[in-house]
């Protein structure tokens, strides 16, 4: 744990993090993440922000039986869905790349971002820290240089609910999936200036978004896939499948 306001890489403890740490050479640990005196993740504001009181465990919910899914009317999925979640994670990059980074707090998955309000101490205590990020970043010498979805996104069809519907002449109640939940595969470049005129080092970021929208609308949230186990999302959407395969995350030097 570390105490509120430190900006440090050791804010939580993941393999594929990325610190910097002033004063001494790369070092990787199991998994090949370059380490230095700052960490750098998708989407750094946020990530450092959220957890400067401490490493946040969230907890997954109570077990609860698995719906079946016979029980739940599916639907293929729309190719305009998966298109309209990549082009929102991409939105979403370029107005972080230009230093928006409140648009990465508007947007998180609103249930997911109560999580981590209230590991901060409430919604309010979450916007103050976001408030002095940019300079933080500036003062630590990090920048993030891009961020674009890059790779094959998968869909899942989350949130069961009743809906009435009409069949063979009758109106029925049936229950159906109600959201979209979209994976979409990211590369994000991050810059860190080193002391005594070094060249700066440069990190390419591999991650995910997890991108969730109401059906019939085109309204996404996100989540971050840094340090996102499949626990996490089951415990928003209990019907995902506990076999279920997350994309990589990880992080190399640049040369």
């Amino acid at each position: 744990m570390q105490r509120a306001g430190r900006f440090q890489a050791e804010l939580t403890v993941h393999p594929d993090e990325v610190v910097w740490r002033r004063g001494s050479g790369l070092t990787r640990r199991a998994g090949g993440a370059i380490h230095e005196g700052v960490k750098v993740n998708q989407f750094v504001l946020l990530t450092v922000m959220l957890l400067s009181s401490g490493a946040v465990c969230v907890r997954a919910a109570e077990s609860t039986p698995p719906l079946s899914e016979s029980e739940v009317v599916s639907e293929p999925v729309p190719p305009q869905v998966v298109a309209s979640a990549v082009a929102a994670v991409g939105k979403l990059g370029d107005e972080v790349v230009l230093g928006r980074y409140q648009a990465a707090v508007e947007r998180m998955n609103p249930e997911w971002k109560e999580r981590f309000a209230k590991r901060v101490g409430g919604m309010k205590e979450l916007e103050r820290r976001l408030d002095g990020v940019a300079q933080q970043m500036v003062q630590q010498g990090v920048s993030m240089l891009s961020f674009k979805p890059q790779g094959q996104p998968r869909t899942y069809e989350v949130a069961p609910g009743s809906q009435m519907r009409r069949e063979n002449g009758k109106v029925v109640e049936r229950l159906v999936y109600t959201k979209w939940m979209v994976l979409v595969p990211t590369v994000t470049k991050f810059r860190i200036l080193r002391q005594g005129g070094q060249k700066p080092l440069v990190v390419e970021s591999t991650g995910y978004q997890v991108a969730i929208c109401d059906k019939g609308k085109d309204d996404w949230t996100f989540i971050d896939g840094a340090g996102l186990k499949v626990s996490d999302l089951r415990s928003l959407f209990i019907t995902l499948p506990q076999n279920m395969e997350l994309p990589p995350v990880n992080k190399r030097e640049v040369k």
